[in-house]
């Protein structure tokens, strides 16, 4: 496999290509916005979920800095209740690459037992935006840089590249800021943070199509694989941890081979039946699909109100 630093250490091999002119266009604006964004921050971090968008996000941190390296730490906040593929590739990915590697829990919350099946919206303020925003503050982080993408989800495409954060991380989108001709205004006042988008102009497909022309791993749960799953609303649970998942009257687990197309908490995040077992055969049947890239989310159901209220309080 060709990584994102490989290249320049093997001189004599050309690095791979890209193909088309829009591809190339996205890799270089969002290497200019990682290199703005690093040059005028203070203590900067980037956001590292392990997910799609957050591995493209860090193999272009680490093709705009080589040969050193990537001078960002990753930090991924743990909800207690991430997929276990997901972990080790976390870690797999942060060695392999150089990236300082912070994990944060809410360590509160995890020994009042707070869990999705239980507590809801409570779950993903407690254990998502809560731990967020103490690991932030204590990192005194000013430009925190994320994978996340307008063409997500409606809250999503109301912000800008650099979106200013205010006291205790809270969002306001009347107080976006123009951001014409490419010019990203880093300034920041009193009690002022930052939250850097370098792949808002990316589409689902751009990043799928882009880690397949620059050969870049991504988390093994994105391919179709035989898992344990139940149907649960309609939807395909995949069973991570058996002895965490209280079932139902009447479910009984089955195995299919399932792959996801976004990742989250696995207890509120859905598969769907594929046999899309190679990143080529993802990109083809990402282009017939006609269903939503988060229709999986269970906590979207709402039609984004609920995440849009959870970013105001200061949710990545």
């Amino acid at each position: 496999m060709t990584s994102a630093c490989e290249p320049a250490q093997r001189p004599n091999v050309p690095p791979p290509k890209v193909p088309g002119a829009s591809l190339a266009t996205l890799e270089s604006e969002a290497i200019h916005i990682l290199r703005e964004a690093i040059a005028e921050a203070r203590n900067p971090v980037l956001l590292f979920s392990a997910g799609k968008d957050s591995t493209v996000l860090a193999h272009l941190a680490c093709r705009a800095f080589f040969p050193s390296r990537p001078p960002v730490p990753l930090l991924h906040i743990d909800s207690t209740w991430e997929f276990r593929e997901l972990l080790q590739f976390r870690d797999r990915f942060a060695h392999r690459y150089g990236f300082q590697l912070r994990v944060h829990h809410n360590e509160a919350g995890r020994a009042a037992g707070i869990n999705p099946f239980e507590h809801g919206d409570r779950y993903t303020t407690v254990m998502r935006t809560e731990a967020l925003k103490s690991a932030l503050d204590a990192g005194r982080y000013d430009i925190i840089l994320g994978g996340a993408r307008r063409d997500e989800e409606r809250s999503r495409a109301k912000e800008r590249i650099v979106s200013v954060r205010g006291p205790h991380h809270t969002w306001e989108p009347r107080r976006q800021r123009p951001e014409l001709w490419n010019l990203f205004n880093f300034r920041l006042g009193p009690q002022e943070s930052a939250r850097v988008f370098p792949l808002s102009n990316w589409t689902e497909l751009d990043v799928l199509t882009y880690a397949l022309a620059r050969d870049i791993e991504l988390a093994p749960l994105y391919l179709a694989r035989p898992r344990a799953v139940l149907r649960r609303d309609g939807q395909l649970m995949v069973i991570d941890e058996p002895q965490r998942m209280p079932l139902r009257p009447g479910e009984i687990p089955e195995v299919r081979k399932v792959r996801f197309r976004t990742l989250g908490c696995w207890p509120v995040t859905a598969a769907e039946a594929s046999d899309a077992e190679t990143l080529a055969a993802v990109v083809a049947e990402t282009l017939r699909s006609r269903q939503s890239e988060r229709s999986g989310r269970l906590a979207d159901r709402d039609a984004g109100g609920s995440l849009e209220q959870h970013k105001r309080e200061g949710y990545f």
